[in-house]
């Protein structure tokens, strides 16, 4: 019996061993990462401070925080740093402790280990195709168990790329605020949203202590060998319990320099975000003629797609583009998804062509 192979969205050295394609010659539209890639002017600074790792980092990171409050527009009392968001999911989940997880689906399968690791009890709200995949706030809010102590929110949502608005994360977080339930919103791709203001849930800091919002800096500073994230709340409390937890210096000095500077380079933020808009608005329009795909509204820096021809699955798919050397991501190893689907991100116009290309000879 032949079991397909499951890739994620960066296994490009499982891929290159697999299939025997150089991971060099690949085009990555599955790990979701800026095509710009670092900033020129990031990266000479960085050059001129490589003495910087010949000390300590300020064990509180103030300078750094400071830039991140800045950036996000919030108080620096509010910012805890790490080791990449995935250390501060992982801090979030151990300092909570939660006996009960509502996680909204489907979604990034870290949060479902480390509740696993945890010993939390999970249960999985999935987006609804009917509603294309955009969330029922009522009735999420109903479905919710009434021991719940956590609710994580990846949004915009990955995969499906369908974000909830401000107004609805404030209902959320209003209603388990009143129950005493915890809510993590991973914000790794609101910054390549439209418009960041309608979705991001950091001015709901200040308001609610039972809310912590976590970014990072791999997928729109194209940084993720970096290993930088931050979080923010306005639960001192929580904030204390997190850093106790803490180990001392979890973030390199470089790390944390360049943290700095790239979170200040407003040109190739804003470089980024025009890419990125107008691309993703081309590629939606191109598709959108197509006979048998469908695709969903798309707040983050990748297009959630269905495959609706016959006989033909989203692992046929990624591996006709696999041997043109595009790489997709097929969406069937994620939980909860009742289709042929794959995912695949906006890139610089000659590969994003290059991709429509392919996919239009087997879905046009």
């Amino acid at each position: 019996m032949n079991i397909k192979p499951s890739f994620h969205g960066s296994d490009l050295e499982q891929i290159e061993t697999y299939y025997g394609i150089a991971k060099e010659e690949m085009i990555s539209f599955g790990a979701n990462v800026n095509p710009l890639g670092i900033s020129s002017k990031v990266t000479e600074a960085l050059k001129q401070r490589l003495d910087v790792i010949t000390r300590y980092p300020d064990r509180d990171y103030k300078d750094l925080r400071n830039v991140i409050a800045a950036y996000c527009h919030t108080d620096s009392s509010y910012v805890a740093v790490g080791n990449g968001s995935t250390e501060l999911i992982s801090l979030l989940i151990s300092s909570r402790m939660p006996k009960k997880a509502f996680v909204l689906g489907p979604t990034y399968s870290e949060y479902g280990r480390e509740l696993k690791l945890s010993g939390a009890k999970t249960k999985q709200y999935l987006l609804k195709e009917s509603l294309d995949f955009r969330l029922d706030v009522n009735d999420f809010l109903a479905q919710m168990p009434d021991d719940t102590d956590l609710v994580i929110i990846c949004n915009p949502n990955n995969p499906t790329s369908s974000a909830l608005t401000l107004e609805q994360m404030r209902k959320i977080v209003f209603e388990c605020a009143k129950h005493d339930i915890f809510v993590m919103v991973d914000e790794t791709y609101a910054e390549f949203a439209p418009s960041l203001d309608a979705i991001s849930s950091i001015p709901l800091a200040a308001d609610y202590e039972n809310l912590m919002i976590l970014r990072g800096v791999s997928k729109f500073f194209a940084a993720p060998g970096l290993r930088l994230g931050y979080g923010i709340t306005s639960s001192q409390n929580f904030l204390n319990t997190l850093k106790e937890r803490q180990i001392p210096w979890s973030l390199n000095s470089f790390g944390a320099l360049a943290g700095e500077l790239m979170l200040a380079d407003h040109d190739h933020i804003r470089r980024t975000k025009e890419l990125i808009s107008s691309e993703r608005e081309r590629m939606i329009k191109e598709i959108s003629t197509w006979k048998y795909a469908k695709l969903y509204p798309a707040y983050g820096n990748f297009l959630f797609l269905k495959i609706c021809k016959q006989n033909l699955s989203s692992f046929d798919v990624f591996e006709y583009l696999i041997r043109k050397k595009l790489m997709v991501r097929d969406c069937s190893s994620f939980d909860g998804l009742d289709g042929e689907f794959i995912r695949f991100c906006v890139m610089n116009p000659e590969e994003n062509d290059r991709l429509l290309y392919y996919l239009k000879e087997l879905l046009g």
